[in-house]
């Protein structure tokens, strides 16, 4: 399928235009967080403990100035989901592009060697498979942490989480990328480059890993919606990011110890954008897998 076929099939798919504005339109709000938030939940001189868990501006008792309402800190919602989802999304595209690299480089190693060097990586793939995802991730966050000293745990509990997330979205990439290095290593222009004494390396990186990337690409949509959904899990259950640095998944959890309190807006509007921005990417993705295989149409 050419570009314009991929474009043509985009413009006339009224789902994937609608996912693809609402995932650019949650991706630029988060991002543009320090030039559209109202307040920055970072600053302390910008937070009141006295104006602590005020409903929403519509609501009995909320104040204009917190549209969406305040937590249990005195921060304005709206700008902590704003820089609560920025975080959120940089995690899961760090994530992502973590997995996808170490993937792809075993799945096209894989398919190109064979042999033994074939068997150890998709056995090695096929038992973290059999792992839950999340399981894993908790496993390697804990590992990570352990052997971190205690005065540094903070300080790189976000880059334990992406190491923890990436290192068990790999089999996916690497199943599909060795796939599709076994039917590329079989054509001629392959073949051609053996024959001319090109180096096994070179001719994995120039010739076969592009050949790669259209099914890849359709696998780290659909996985950046996983990655994002885990992070939130692993903030949820107290094994991400700290609560000093909201993320979509700290907010929901600590919105969730004062949801039988009466106070649902501080759980509610976290839990709502990730919804909406996970649910997005997820339908660009289907399109995604559907444009680049037309046996799936």
């Amino acid at each position: 399928m050419t570009d314009n076929d991929i474009f043509w099939s985009f413009i006339h798919s009224p789902g994937a235009m609608i996912a693809a504005a609402v995932t650019l339109l949650c991706i630029l709000a988060c991002f543009a967080a320090p030039l559209i938030a109202p307040f920055n939940p970072f600053d302390p001189a910008q937070i009141s403990l006295w104006d602590g868990k005020l409903p929403p501006a519509w609501a009995e008792g909320g104040q204009p100035q917190y549209w969406l309402g305040t937590d249990n800190q005195g921060r304005d919602m709206l700008s902590t989901i704003l820089y609560g989802g920025r975080l959120s999304i940089m995690v899961g595209l760090a994530a992502v592009c973590l997995g996808m690299v170490l993937g792809v480089g075993l799945g096209v190693i894989s398919g190109y060697v064979g042999g033994a060097t074939d068997a150890i990586i998709m056995r090695i793939a096929d038992v973290q498979l059999t792992i839950p995802g999340i399981l894993l991730a908790i496993l390697i966050n804990g590992i990570g942490r352990a052997i971190l000293p205690l005065e540094l745990r903070e300080d790189f509990a976000i880059y334990v989480v992406i190491i923890a997330i990436g290192l068990t979205d790999w089999p996916q990439f690497a199943r599909v990328a060795r796939g599709a290095t076994l039917v590329e290593a079989n054509k001629e222009y392959v073949q051609a480059a053996r024959v001319i004494g090109l180096p096994g390396w070179l001719i994995m990186l120039r010739h076969i890993f592009p050949n790669t990337l259209r099914p890849v690409l359709v696998i780290a949509t659909i996985g950046l919606a996983l990655a994002i959904i885990a992070e939130a899990t692993l903030s949820f259950l107290g094994q991400g990011i700290p609560p000093t640095t909201p993320s979509l998944g700290t907010l929901i959890r600590v919105g969730n110890e004062y949801l039988f309190s009466g106070l649902w807006w501080i759980t509610f509007f976290p839990a709502l954008t990730l919804v909406v921005l996970v649910f997005s990417v997820n339908l660009l993705g289907d399109w995604m897998r559907d444009a680049l295989n037309p046996k799936l149409r």
